[in-house]
């Protein structure tokens, strides 16, 4: 009887040791799978190229366990204001002079993550069919937003029609850094660069610098409406910007190796036929 009962207590003490293993093996098992929950990553983008290239990428992120969010915008302010304050774990709507004059103005801590591509900017005219035509004098609409000036000028500086000064550093470059103007040409500065469009479809003004962003977005063909382009190889490249720290997070680092990745970057030349050109 003593041996029977004995038995009887081992077996219940084996049943009961492999109900426990089996417990913590679903436990693990439960665990494991917590740890391979998407993760969700919010990106602000303007609305065209920036959200589309996103929406290109989307899938594929989703393949790797990111739920990529994007929050478009019209303007150059929101973007930046709401990474700052968390509402947004990275935006890509900029160019790096940009960035690095917002962080001056407004203190925000934030870092290129990477480079994705260039926007040709434009010279646009409902008035004359090259630069070689606009007349003694003619008005040139720039935006009002200090950090394109550089830009612009050095455009225009590239193509003969002004020169800046001796030593000035282009980025930064403003109409009074203007040295040389052959053609007295007048330069307007104060339309937002949103409404430079507008401005264009208005015939106002003989010529217009529009951004392609905006020009693409509003229905117009750099390559075919603009009278002349920035070169490629401009310095002004369009970057994901996230706050300082964030750059070295996994989802982060994956969501700047697929928007390099060639699929992507074949996607950017098939779609906009070199109005908008990827970087390396």
């Amino acid at each position: 009887m003593k041996k029977l009962l004995t038995g009887l207590f081992l077996s219940v003490l084996v049943l009961a040791l492999a109900a426990c293993g089996s417990g913590k093996k679903e436990e693990t098992s439960s665990s494991s799978g917590d740890s391979k929950e998407n993760v969700t990553l919010t990106v602000g983008a303007s609305n065209t190229p920036h959200a589309v290239i996103l929406e290109k990428a989307k899938p594929i992120l989703a393949k790797e366990g990111i739920d990529l969010k994007i929050e478009t915008y019209q303007d150059y302010v929101l973007p930046n204001q709401h990474l700052e304050s968390g509402e947004l774990d990275a935006n890509y709507f900029q160019h790096l002079p940009f960035l690095e004059l917002s962080m001056k103005e407004n203190g925000y801590d934030f870092v290129n993550a990477g480079a994705i591509h260039i926007e040709p900017i434009g010279i646009y005219s409902k008035k004359y069919k090259s630069l070689e035509d606009l007349p003694e004098g003619a008005t040139i609409l720039l935006s009002s937003s200090v950090s394109d000036h550089g830009r612009m000028l050095s455009l225009l500086e590239a193509k003969g029609l002004i020169k800046l000064k001796d030593g000035v550093d282009k980025t930064a470059a403003e109409i009074k850094d203007i040295a040389e103007n052959p053609k007295n040409f007048k330069f307007d500065a104060n339309t937002a660069p949103e409404m430079l469009v507008q401005m264009y479809e208005n015939n106002e003004g003989d010529a217009v610098l529009i951004n392609s962003n905006f020009a693409i977005d509003n229905g117009l063909n750099p390559l075919k409406d603009a009278i002349s382009l920035e070169d490629k190889e401009s310095p002004y490249v369009n970057i994901v910007a996230v706050r300082a720290g964030d750059e070295t997070k996994p989802e982060i680092k994956k969501l700047i190796e697929v928007l390099k990745s060639k699929e992507i970057q074949d996607f950017i030349v098939e779609e906009w036929k070199g109005s908008v050109v990827p970087v390396k």
